[in-house]
């Protein structure tokens, strides 16, 4: 399946500056791993150390929280439109 993967301007220093790139995959583990192997250490800033979603990084598929689905094992469908968000603390 080819879908869609908003890149936050944080993270675009691993996309050579894209903000939106394409991934391949049927889950939402599979895409990350697609991104990876297009662009070296995204994985990492969006999984922690145990593989799970980091604290922080909020990730929708279409525009539902994957925590509220199955996680990595969401589904993504052809063309689906895949946002990394990471959250933001502050006053």
């Amino acid at each position: 399946m080819s879908v869609s993967v908003r890149v936050p301007t944080i993270l675009r220093t691993y996309t050579g500056g894209e903000s939106e790139v394409s991934a391949n995959g049927a889950t939402l583990a599979e895409v990350l791993d697609d991104l990876e192997s297009n662009y070296a250490g995204i994985r990492g800033r969006i999984l922690d150390e145990d593989g799970k979603l980091r604290r922080f990084v909020n990730v929708y598929v279409d525009n539902d929280d994957v925590r509220f689905l199955d996680n990595l094992a969401t589904a993504t469908r052809d063309g689906a439109q895949i946002s990394v968000i990471p959250a933001v603390a502050g006053g």
